[in-house]
């Protein structure tokens, strides 16, 4: 079956580069990719695959193997591109048509992975146990997050799910290779905003205003500390402030300004804590100085926690498919979030990375980069890995 795996992929391989290319090129933001559904349920019928839509976009298409069996896997891509001006001279021949809208986190190529995946199981639908789920999910990049939405329809409860898998390009690995690890993989990402009330005046008369400009540089520089003095040193934590808005003029101290940020975190009491130490702070900084605030935090994604056994099916594939050196058994989480984990919420599942990165394609910039690509010999590694999780899950 490897070997079969391998000879089909390697023929679909210009048929995946293609797509990827086609689909950069025609980029849609988070619940909206109205166009890329099309394309991709007019290849689904191009490959006699029914499909079922339980969102107003993205779809499941569903391959019912030949051998009967109650045995049902999810493989999952996400679709939806993100709001970035895209540069890059690598990326000339295929880059964003829609200005200020690009695939530059490397959706695209999972879609386009998918459905190569898609045309080789096809081929070998009589050898497939069981039922095979086809999951183009919208929204990935925007709460409250597709695969949330998706989870909350029931249609994949209703299914069976036995296991889903899901991946994603990574410019952190050379191509050839791909790399996970069972238990926390990702972080939770959630989002707080902070606005911070003053009283206004003119710049030369400060004493006679709150100034919230120096209320919000003194938060700033205090939501730091709680990493470094209120979380456990081997806990991992990240809070970032990022985006600060506030103020007209060089000469005039507004009423408030407005932050924006993120909070990282690998366990729900952590989160917990890192939510109580953020509203503290404004509190005192604010009313020390007789200003006041307005805090809402507003919980994200959970944490991708791969299950033991799935990922173990990974890495084995991989070794079987490519060799020890190409899977990788990553030593520890990474702090980036994915909604990928409600899913896992639901059903025993792993998800893992795919090397993306090289000289070659200028594709080492990090995710959400403004130059973000991805190697095409990405697919090389993607394609057979994720139909052969079809066959080597147990």
């Amino acid at each position: 079956m490897q070997s079969k795996i391998k000879k089909l992929s390697e023929e679909y391989l210009q048929y995946a580069i293609k797509t990827r290319w086609y689909l950069h090129q025609n980029p849609e933001l988070s619940f909206k990719e109205f166009e890329t559904t099309k394309f991709i349920k007019s290849e689904l019928e191009k490959l006699d695959i029914p499909h079922e839509s339980s969102l107003e976009t993205g779809c499941i298409g569903i391959i019912e193997g030949g051998i009967k069996s109650d045995r049902v896997i999810a493989l999952r891509a996400d679709i939806d591109a993100l709001p970035i001006l895209e540069e890059g001279e690598a990326k000339s021949a295929f880059i964003s048509k829609n200005k200020g809208v690009a695939h530059c986190c490397g959706h695209d190529a999972h879609t386009a992975n998918l459905l190569a995946a898609a045309k080789i199981l096809k081929e070998l639908q009589d050898e497939i146990e069981g039922k095979v789920l086809l999951i183009f999910q919208p929204g990935e990049e925007k709460l409250p997050g597709g695969g949330k939405l998706l989870t909350e329809t029931g249609f994949l409860q209703k299914q069976g799910v036995d296991a889903i898998y899901g991946l994603h390009t990574s410019p952190m690995y050379a191509v050839g290779t791909m790399a996970t690890k069972a238990g926390p993989l990702m972080a939770s990402t959630s989002e707080f905003e902070v606005e911070i009330y003053g009283k206004g005046g003119h710049a030369a008369r400060a004493h006679e205003a709150i100034d919230p400009v120096v209320l919000a540089a003194q938060y700033v520089n205090a939501v730091q500390t709680i990493a470094s003095r209120n979380v456990d040193p081997t806990e991992p934590v990240v809070v970032t402030i990022g985006k600060i808005e506030g103020g007209s003029a060089h000469n005039i101290i507004p009423e408030s300004v407005k932050l924006w940020g993120t909070a990282r975190t690998l366990s729900p009491d952590t989160e917990k804590l890192v939510i109580e130490k953020l509203d503290a702070l404004a509190k005192g900084i604010t009313e020390s100085a007789g200003g006041n605030y307005h805090f809402e935090f507003n919980r994200g994604y959970p944490a991708v926690i791969n299950s033991e056994k799935e990922s173990q099916t990974v890495l084995n594939s991989a070794r079987t498919l490519f060799g020890e050196e190409a899977a990788i058994e990553m030593m520890r989480p990474i702090m980036a979030g994915e909604d990928f984990a409600f899913y896992q919420q639901q059903f025993p599942g792993a998800f893992f990375f795919v090397g993306s990165g090289s000289e070659e394609a200028d594709s080492k910039y990090p995710w959400h980069h403004s130059k973000y690509n991805v190697d095409d010999r990405f697919f090389e590694v993607a394609t057979p890995l994720m139909v052969s999780l079809v066959f080597d899950h147990q």
